[in-house]
């Protein structure tokens, strides 16, 4: 009988070495691996935190589940998200950050970038620096696209970031965005609208559109005709729109949009599909809320579903509604 250690070298050296089929069973569908072994890659502009899961922190390690290689450059690294009141760490200068960018380039690793992926913009400056490493990645391959979170607040809270953010978000970042993934609050500060029932999101969005982004995710929809204790995203892409609806959990989940934006990402580069980008994405982010909810924990349960977000039950079916 073989040895354990013999046994296991056996069964890595004949999968090393078996025929290209062969991988292929195994590997997911959607994983972000195509068939010529080329890895989607997406660069992760965003806020990292050491304790719990928002920007960075929330994005990086869904897309790497997904098959995804992500290379993250951080704005700012603190101890935990503001949220909590406190925390500690530095706010990284934006010629430091235009380093990290910049170094990568010097590589000549922007031939293999996908997507640039934005969130929180904490300052005109940063924005600056996204903004330029956009452009840097596009002119080494005109296929990349651009993905924009524009973060500013929400329907509960309202605008908490500063007056000098929708400004540059409304007139610089999302001209410039290929994809955005507002929250219905955020669309219709971007807009100029108050975007209510479906069809006026749908008109909001088409003003989005009209302002350079080609498709655009909106979470946290809201409409007052829905039923009661449900939430929706609507997902509008080409000549296609898509709504999708779920039970509303009770809690505030920081950093459960930087997922959302993650994932609707990755997914959406790996199928062209709104639908589907949209089922998976919907689908993850339930079982990660669901699970974080039933823990009892403030900070999102990211780890403790990574086999949800990496195989998603495909519970929640969009409806097309254009």
């Amino acid at each position: 009988m073989l040895g354990l250690r013999t046994l296991e070298r056996t069964l890595v050296a004949e999968f090393v070495h078996a025929p290209a089929e062969a991988w292929a069973v195994w590997r997911p569908r959607g994983s972000g691996i195509r068939e010529n072994d080329e890895v989607t890659t997406i660069v992760s502009i965003q806020s990292s935190v050491a304790y719990g899961h928002v920007g960075n922190s929330a994005a990086v390690f869904p897309m790497q589940r997904l098959g995804v290689e992500v290379w993250p450059v951080h704005t700012v690294h603190f101890s935990n998200h503001t949220g909590y009141g406190a925390w500690r760490g530095p706010l990284l200068a934006a010629d430091d950050v235009r380093a990290v960018i910049t170094g990568m380039e010097e590589r000549g690793a922007f031939p293999e970038v996908d997507a640039v992926l934005s969130g929180y913009q904490g300052g005109i400056q940063i924005g600056d620096v996204i903004l330029d490493a956009v452009a840097r990645v596009k002119a080494a391959n005109p296929a990349a696209i651009y993905a924009c979170d524009p973060v500013m607040g929400n329907a509960k809270s309202g605008c908490f970031v500063h007056p000098d953010i929708p400004v540059l978000l409304r007139e610089r970042v999302v001209p410039d965005a290929d994809l955005i993934t507002p929250n219905q609050f955020e669309l219709g500060f971007l807009t100029g609208t108050e975007p209510e029932t479906l069809e006026d999101t749908l008109d909001s969005v088409d003003r989005a559109r009209a302002m350079g982004p080609s498709t655009v995710l909106v979470t946290s929809v809201l409409r007052p005709d829905r039923p009661e204790g449900t939430i929706e995203m609507l997902a509008v892409h080409g000549d296609e729109a898509w709504l999708v609806q779920t039970p509303h959990l009770p809690l505030k989940a920081n950093g459960s949009g930087d997922v959302t934006a993650a994932l609707f990402t990755a997914h959406l580069l790996d199928s062209g599909r709104a639908d589907e980008a949209l089922a998976k994405t919907v689908s993850s982010v339930y079982a990660l809320l669901k699970r974080t909810h039933e823990s009892g924990r403030r900070e999102l349960q990211l780890v403790q579903s990574q086999e949800e977000i990496a195989h998603p039950e495909m519970e929640f079916t969009p409806k097309r509604v254009r």
